[in-house]
């Protein structure tokens, strides 16, 4: 499992408390653009509609070398999850403050996956609260570096 593209904007913006793999309903033309690495979900976030999940604002760029079939760059596209997934889904982000955010695009087994995040957005106390761990951490592991020359 390759990367292809990650929304590291997610976890910064929110608490993800569970994650779901999802397979992603593109054209041939956007997969060949997401082989080039043209993708960008930093923007993007998911929505469950009439019973179907739905991913907003993945911007796909076109493929430059298609000879005649041109795909809409920010266009919606369905994600493919079991219905049980998609109910829990459903029922999580009707909570006040959750939502779905797609943390990383992926490969697997030939395919490109969707890895969807529950989260609820972050406070600035707590980003700084965070950027704190995440320093004290840095300096402990320096330490513990330096010791073990």
């Amino acid at each position: 499992m390759s990367d292809i593209a990650t929304n590291r904007k997610a976890r910064r913006d929110f608490h993800i408390s569970e994650k779901y793999e999802a397979g992603i309903e593109l054209k041939g033309t956007e997969v060949k653009s997401i082989r080039a690495g043209k993708i960008n979900i930093s923007e993007s976030f998911a929505r469950v509609d009439r019973g179907e999940v739905w991913l907003y604002n993945c911007d796909i760029r076109p493929y430059e070398q298609a000879s005649h079939e041109f795909h809409v760059p920010l266009r919606n596209r369905r994600l493919l999850l079991h219905k049980k997934e998609i109910r829990r889904m459903a029922a999580l982000s009707d909570q006040q403050g959750a939502t779905l955010v797609p943390l990383r695009l992926y490969w697997k087994n030939g395919r490109v996956k969707v890895e969807i995040g529950i989260g609820k957005g972050k406070n600035q106390r707590d980003r700084r609260e965070d950027l704190k761990r995440q320093a004290h951490n840095r300096e402990v592991e320096r330490e513990l570096a330096r010791l073990h020359k």
